[in-house]
């Protein structure tokens, strides 16, 4: 399935988008936000800005509802509550109308879609689709896509890994504005009070009488107490929200791994604090992720790479075991020096973690990896490494890549395309590689970025399984089958081609790493490549 992506399935960075209208997921949770915003309003100097920044948040993800082909592209917020754009692009032009909406993966509310949002169609391609999505909590989410065309309606379903990576500061002539508007709101209600104290019943044409002016200053000053009381009793309640939102970032940022070498050549992984995943909504309930809540992704429970640094001129892709709260991995053959670790695992809500570390090897002696672990090792990446477009394979095969003319820009959905030819230049087929036609690896020079990819895009595939399977549970009698992923286990060939969505999240110097499996063997290529 994977060669029939075209070009005309990426928007240009030109293309014109109508504005899109705004999908409302739940009348309560919009009730929380306008709560939140009427304190905010009234609050606006208790907030003091913080910045985070996550390396590749967004989601790109390319798959079938039914027999549309589509490319989904989901443009997280910053912030929770908060709106992401989604754009949906149909391979061919008989998809008429999209609908989406957003819900959980998992557990209670994942069964219980609210009515949907019609995603806007482009007046200057019709094949191109824009909806906007209110995020309201963190966590493992999906959203659904129906897509209503010549051939019936068919549903497909993509995971969403939802969590805030910064805190927005508040610019100075917002606050300025808020102090004017706080100061003034605070000085006409107390006045405002002392006079309907002091002549409500005073008849017409007749002056307050002393006592009532006592009274009524006597009101004016119980309203001032009040008011003040009031506002620093809301200023304590937004302070506690924002350090709860300030806890949710940390929490949900790529977590450090403790990294150990026993035996001589035994990796042993340990987590440097508990995995907390901010449940509830806004976060104030926190649930632990324990290592025996950890899933299978591609048919491993942990996928490992080491990066030599600097330079990334090395790269080992390795599977290692549970054991306890730690994984475990045999390490091969490796040369001394220093490494960066990226681990991936996924949890049984559906949620991905990134846990990253260092480590320092001696040379190691060993044999090679075996099975689905493989390693590569090339020239460091600077800032003078050629732009190639061919790789040559150990067996003399090469791994093209049919990079586009133009240069690469930054935040773009793109499909990177690859082919596979032999010696003399035939097409050569492939096997599945951990179920899928490839894997690839984008990695910034300074490793602010890193991504683990597939065909289907940058989400992991345990979750793809996980929100098809709901999906499809739900499915009416007779609708048009729904893709549940594309793992690939029972094919013994694959096409030559495959293509990986993705959008390079800043510019600089990139490395892509891509690896497939031939004749029984895993074999690598990179590509070195500048991001605009």
């Amino acid at each position: 399935m994977h060669g029939r992506w075209n070009a005309a399935l990426v928007p240009s960075a030109e293309q014109t988008v109508p504005t899109p209208t705004l999908s409302i997921w739940s009348e309560t949770y919009m009730k929380r936000v306008l709560l939140h915003l009427v304190v905010f309003i009234a609050l606006i100097l208790s907030s003091w800005p913080a910045l985070a920044h996550v390396g590749s948040a967004d989601v790109y993800y390319e798959g079938d509802a039914g027999p549309y082909h589509l490319f989904v592209t989901v443009k997280l917020p910053q912030v929770i509550p908060g709106i992401a754009e989604m754009q949906v692009r149909s391979a061919t032009p008989d998809v008429q109308r999209i609908q989406t909406v957003l819900l959980r993966l998992t557990g209670p509310g994942s069964n219980l879609p609210s009515a949907p949002d019609f995603a806007q169609r482009s007046k200057d391609d019709p094949q191109f689709f824009v909806s906007n999505l209110w995020f309201m909590e963190y966590g493992a989410l999906q959203v659904r896509i129906e897509a209503d065309g010549a051939k019936g309606k068919a549903s497909l379903a993509v995971p969403i890994a939802s969590f805030p990576r910064q805190s927005l500061p508040m610019s100075p002539w917002l606050r300025v504005l808020g102090i004017v508007i706080l100061v003034g709101l605070t000085l006409s209600i107390v006045p405002i009070i002392g006079g309907v104290v002091r002549e409500a019943t005073v008849p017409p044409g007749e002056l307050p009488q002393p006592s009532h002016r006592r009274r009524a200053r006597s009101v004016m000053a119980f309203t001032l107490v009040a008011t003040i009381g009031l506002l620093y009793a809301n200023r304590t309640l937004w302070s506690a929200e924002a350090a709860t939102y300030e806890r949710s970032v940390e929490l949900l940022k790529p977590r450090r791994v403790v990294t150990t070498i026993e035996d001589q050549n035994r990796l042993v992984l340990r987590l440097a604090s508990p995995l907390m995943l901010p449940v509830a909504g806004r976060g104030k309930v926190t649930r632990e992720i324990k290592m025996a809540d950890v899933i299978p992704d591609h048919g491993h429970l942990m996928h490992l790479f080491l990066i030599g640094a600097p330079g990334m001129n090395r790269l080992w892709h390795l599977h290692p075991d549970r054991a306890g709260e730690t994984f475990t991995q045999r390490l091969p053959a490796m040369p001394g020096g220093q490494y960066r670790v990226f681990a991936e695992i996924v949890d049984n809500n559906g949620f991905p973690w990134t846990l990253v570390g260092e480590l320092a090897l001696p040379q190691l002696t060993g044999g090679a990896p075996a099975g689905d672990d493989s390693q590569w090792e090339g020239a460091p990446l600077s800032s003078a490494s050629p732009e190639a477009s061919s790789a040559t394979l150990p067996d003399g095969a090469r791994l093209i890549w049919e990079k586009p003319s133009a240069p690469l820009k930054a935040n773009v959905p793109t499909s990177f395309r690859f082919r596979v030819e032999s010696k003399d230049g035939s097409p050569e087929p492939l096997e599945p590689y951990m179920g899928m036609a490839a894997h690839m690896v984008v990695m910034c020079s300074d490793l602010s970025v890193f991504a683990h990819l597939h065909p289907t895009g940058s989400v992991s595939m345990a979750a793809v399984d996980m929100a098809q399977a709901g999906l499809f549970a739900q499915a009416p009698a007779g609708a048009p089958p729904t893709s549940m992923g594309t793992m690939m286990h029972s094919q013994a060939k694959l096409p030559p081609t495959f293509s990986v969505p993705y959008g390079i999240p800043h510019p600089g110097q990139y490395r892509f790493v891509v690896q497939i499996k031939r004749s029984g063997q895993v074999q690598t290529a990179a590509f070195d490549t500048r991001v605009q």
